[in-house]
């Protein structure tokens, strides 16, 4: 009874759809990447205390959204798309890093602007804590459009719990 009830929340959930494929997600997205960027190259660097640290956390979270993201572009194909609504032909891919988790492209620039962040500026993590709640909205409406699309979305939402991260998130 709970997740039919979470279901029925997400699905009258109203999340713009800023665009007929979403185009304005994609607009909001590269204007948060571009912050990451910006706040990267011009913030105030970490603390000397920290930046080991940081570094070593950085190199291990930009090979792992690296490996996210292109496993996913690999697996999805000509299906890729930076728009959150699907190309009416793709498939719903259950294989892959998708049976890890349902937006590993998403996780993987997630991943990348966190490295980002702790290789150059902790300013930096302020527009890419903005890019994730970002994503957040953007792949609900996305999983909203893949339900319309791939009916059995549902039931591989119920399967693979975690949204962009394995194991984490």
């Amino acid at each position: 009874p709970g997740s039919r009830a979470r279901r029925m929340t997400e699905r009258t959930t109203r999340i713009p759809t800023l665009g007929p494929r979403g185009e304005g997600w994609v607009i909001i997205q590269t204007i948060l990447l571009v912050g990451v960027a910006v706040a990267g190259l011009g913030g105030a660097r970490w603390p000397e205390n920290l930046r080991v640290p940081a570094q070593v956390i950085a190199i291990i979270s930009g090979a792992a959204g690296l490996w996210l993201a292109a496993s996913a572009i690999g697996t999805l194909g000509t299906s890729v798309s930076p728009f959150p609504k699907p190309p009416d032909a793709s498939e719903l891919k259950e294989s892959g890093v998708y049976a890890l988790v349902r937006h590993p492209i998403y996780g993987g620039i997630l991943l990348l602007c966190l490295a980002w962040s702790l290789a150059l500026s902790p300013w930096a993590l302020i527009p890419t804590g903005t890019l994730a709640i970002a994503l957040v909205f953007k792949s609900r409406l996305e999983e909203r459009w893949l339900i319309d699309l791939h009916p059995g979305y549902v039931d591989y939402r119920e399967r693979v719990r975690r949204r962009f991260v394995p194991h984490l998130w």
